[in-house]
């Protein structure tokens, strides 16, 4: 089985706690996930994130309508948490979230190590379908992290509570 990996990392000029307030909540996924894929969380809310936490929810991948269970397998508040696919396209799908005080805001690392099923098939959509999907993906998650965390034109800080969900 042929792993990938891939890495992203994002500035964002917000304190550490408000940022994994927003990622510590798994309803804030779908605000950051690109609508095109249609992920809806199955899991009854709230949820609260800790380790061993499962997530069910569905995705569209190659318009074919998908059910994903995830582990929460660790949890290190407010620094890490990794979440891991039990079920779903993948035949391994581990993603580190990682969240660092830098310069008075936050820096964010994704670590995703993933594998296809499928052998050489498998090899042969990730060469032409999956790495580009999903680093469109990730395109679009940091392009909304930013618009959501940054400033806005008038220069005031997005509210807390309008990101998280919690009143800050």
């Amino acid at each position: 089985m042929k792993v990938f990996n891939l890495e992203r990392e994002q500035f964002i000029d917000c304190p550490l706690r408000d940022v994994f307030a927003f990622f510590e909540r798994p309803e804030n996924l779908s605000k950051i996930t690109p609508p095109s894929l249609g992920f809806k969380i199955l899991t009854p809310g709230p949820i609260r994130m800790k380790q061993g936490a499962l997530i069910d929810y569905t995705i569209r991948l190659l318009r074919i309508q998908l059910h994903w269970r995830t582990l929460i397998s660790s949890y290190e508040p407010p620094h890490l948490f990794i979440d891991e696919q039990l079920k779903g396209p993948y035949a391994l799908w581990h993603h580190t979230h990682r969240f660092a005080e830098k310069d008075g805001g936050t820096l964010i690392t994704d670590k995703v190590r993933y594998a296809l099923p499928f052998g050489f098939l498998g090899h042969l959509m990730h060469r032409f379908i999956v790495k580009g999907q999903l680093d469109r993906i990730f395109d679009y998650r940091a392009s909304v992290i930013k618009k959501m965390f940054e400033k806005n034109i008038s220069g005031q800080m997005n509210h807390p509570a309008d990101i998280s969900g919690k009143a800050g």
